[in-house]
């Protein structure tokens, strides 16, 4: 039988919800892949969201656009996860992990059977506790999972000193640091506009406000739009476009996904958060330290250890499931409780 030529780049994104969706849009428009396969348990949703997309062919670069199952996945260059409930109005990410982390457990290994080789881009909330729940039960070199972690983040907070300052966003770099919630912390000795430290711009330009307020303005951005509209998408959708044209096209842009640290980075290990990344054909190409105060070095450990909780408990849960299945009942009012609290495992409200 003659082999299949590949001959472009084929992205897989598993789950058609609005963000997925949203997301095959943003890389159809950009025209990053040749192939662009949707797979949702609701497969009507994937087949009609694929088609719609599809339809509009002639006006982008040229893609083929369709449904499937994870089979269809095999040669994929990139795999991007959505799949999992999406958040209410009021409810933080950390509400979120024990669901969303039993669906990533249930998928991840059956799109690794058919895409071993493919890069892994985790977009499902939690961000930073479901990358590391994919890394886990995949059994995938780290290096090959990555999340969108505080892409989105930085772009808000860049988007909020231009506003303030009064200038293209182009003149504004600055990042958003730990993880994609409420401990996320924002470097300001490393922001610059118009080629000046931010605190020099603040005295020598023009006063922009207290940096405190900026950063809750930032963190509470993606609530504010869940308020007004029921769910975020659009900004996610264009900040992962953003990371698979970096990788795709191999363009080594600096972006602050989330990895599995290793203690290299301010000691932070056992736990996945953001840091800036060169990005390329080989996913990550390598991690930036950047030099830090020793106070941003505490709130960047700070964040690391509020996610590092999140997992410990993850692995509690998951060993008290276990003792429940060895033992001969199930539930009732003499099954061990895990935690009569019901605030245990919940962090502080994230933001967005």
């Amino acid at each position: 039988m003659e082999k299949k030529l590949k001959k472009g780049k084929k992205v897989t994104v598993l789950g058609a919800g609005n963000v997925g969706a949203s997301i095959a849009f943003a890389l159809a428009i950009k025209g990053l892949c040749s192939e662009l396969l949707l797979i949702d348990i609701n497969k009507p949703k994937a087949k009609g969201e694929a088609m719609d997309i599809m339809q509009g062919n002639a006006f982008c670069p040229s893609c083929d656009i369709h449904d499937g199952d994870y089979p269809d996945a095999a040669d994929s260059d990139m795999v991007i996860i959505t799949v999992g409930i999406a958040r209410k109005p009021g409810q933080t990410r950390i509400d979120l992990c024990k669901t969303n982390a039993k669906i990533m457990a249930s998928v991840m290994p059956e799109i690794v059977k058919y895409a071993p080789h493919a890069c892994y881009l985790v977009v499902s909330n939690p961000v930073d506790v479901l990358t590391y729940e994919a890394i886990r039960v995949s059994g995938l070199d780290p290096k090959q999972v990555i999340g969108s972690g505080t892409v989105l983040d930085s772009s808000r907070l860049r988007t909020c000193l231009a506003d303030h300052a009064g200038l293209n966003i182009k003149n504004i770099h600055a990042y958003v640091f730990g993880e994609h919630g409420d401990s996320s912390m924002i470097p300001w000795s490393l922001s610059s506009i118009a080629g000046m430290k931010f605190d020099e711009y603040c005295a020598n330009v023009e006063n922009l406000g207290d940096k405190d307020e900026i950063e809750q303005e930032v963190r509470d951005g993606g609530a504010e739009v869940i308020k007004c509209k029921g769910a975020t998408y659009y900004a996610i959708a264009l900040s992962v476009s953003q990371i698979t044209e970096a990788i795709l096209r191999d363009t080594k842009a600096v972006l602050t996904v989330s990895t599995l640290q290793d203690g290299t980075h301010y000691g932070v290990k056992d736990v996945c958060l953001s840091l800036p990344c060169v990005l390329g054909a080989n996913g990550v190409e390598h991690e930036i330290t950047p030099p830090m105060t020793d106070e941003e070095i505490a709130r960047f450990q700070k964040s690391g250890e509020a996610l590092r909780s999140v997992n410990s408990i993850k692995a509690l849960a998951r060993r008290h499931r276990s003792l429940c299945r060895r033992l001969p009942y199930s539930g009732g009012a003499d099954a061990p409780a895990l935690s009569a609290d019901k605030n245990f495992g919940k962090l502080p409200n994230t933001g967005n």
